[in-house]
């Protein structure tokens, strides 16, 4: 890719950023806007006096035009700032710096689940295409789709955990821990490792496994379907069969050769499957009571937390068009022929 070329695709690149983001923060502004939940009524109590609401609103902004409102309402969440939340009384950066690293934790090691059994299970039923490994890897997919994930966390809570005790209680870490163990980063398994806990690293691990496994299963039903696709295109392309007249073994073939292309879509298939755990854990968060910001959001919004809702809601989506955008450059790295696209 030449120099023009490059700062042709840096600029369409950053265009795309800035007008997918701006169109994120008009969909929360507005949602916020047309739910019938007063912001005033939220924080003062719906026994405020008359007079207190009109100051408070007018001191909100809430007695502007909308598109003054959406201007502030812009402005500030550009500077960082996503207001209070009623329910803590915290700024709400504040509660989603502490939240944000559990659901992090929790979607990673979903997504390191999923890729590394979805996309060697891909290659198998790939390989094997319409023999009785394929069939049971497509069943096995089909269920991760159709089965909704609350109803697998409360079976699986009922067996691994109140049957089996395999699993720790709900939640992050046992109250044991709590609060002798002091994080440093928000990552509970990097800080237990770093400082040599292994106590506070076994529990955190038996905590963490079970929700980590439901969502690396359904990143698994997306991931080795995904895969599946691509090695089969792959086994029909004219490079296999030369490989295969050159006397090649089928093993060195398919991951040598087959994988190696696939690869480069696959990373936007593991990319957005990250991206979709993260905004994706809302249910898995409250059904594990996991302290995440799925759990922080459905708090908020049942206690009427406008502030922390949105701003919730806007750092998700924010990390889910950064992942998507980054996905789709490394994709163009990997693969010069869509840079002539």
């Amino acid at each position: 890719m030449d120099a023009s070329a490059l700062l042709a695709f840096a600029i369409r690149f950053i265009g795309v950023a800035a007008a997918t983001y701006l169109g994120l923060l008009a969909v929360t502004f507005f949602i916020g806007r047309v739910i019938p939940i007063d912001p005033v009524l939220a924080v003062l109590g719906d026994r405020a006096p008359a007079s207190v609401v009109e100051r408070t609103r007018r001191e909100m902004g809430l007695d502007l035009p909308l598109v003054q409102q959406f201007y502030l309402y812009l402005k500030s969440v550009l500077a960082g700032d996503f207001g209070r939340s009623v329910l803590t009384t915290n700024p709400v950066m504040d509660d989603i710096r502490r939240v944000f690293p559990a659901t992090i934790e929790l979607a990673t090691l979903g997504t390191l689940i999923g890729s590394v059994l979805g996309i060697p299970l891909g290659v198998l039923a790939a390989v094997k295409r319409n023999s009785i490994a394929d069939q049971i890897v497509r069943v096995v997919g089909l269920i991760g789709y159709s089965v909704p994930i609350f109803w697998l966390g409360l079976l699986s809570l009922l067996l691994f955990y109140a049957k089996l005790q395999w699993v720790g209680f709900p939640g992050r870490i046992d109250v044991a821990y709590e609060y002798s163990f002091v994080p440093l980063t928000g990552f509970y398994l990097v800080d237990a490792a770093a400082q040599r806990q292994w106590e506070v690293f076994y529990d955190v691990l038996r905590h963490i496994l079970l929700p980590a496994s439901l969502l690396g299963y359904v990143s698994l039903a997306y991931v080795s379907r995904m895969t599946r696709s691509f090695v089969l295109n792959e086994l029909t392309q004219e490079y296999i069969v030369a490989a295969r007249a050159k006397g090649l073994s089928e093993a060195r073939i398919i991951w040598r050769h087959a994988l190696r292309n696939a690869a480069v879509p696959l990373v936007t298939v593991v990319a957005l499957s990250y991206a979709g755990l993260l905004e994706g854990s809302v249910l898995t968060e409250t059904v594990f009571s996991w302290p995440g910001i799925g759990l922080y959001i459905t708090n908020s919004l049942q206690n009427a937390d406008m502030n922390a809702v949105l701003g919730g809601t806007v750092v998700i989506g924010s990390v889910f068009i950064a992942i998507n955008l980054i996905s789709d450059l490394l994709y163009r790295l990997l693969d010069p022929r869509t840079n002539a696209q």
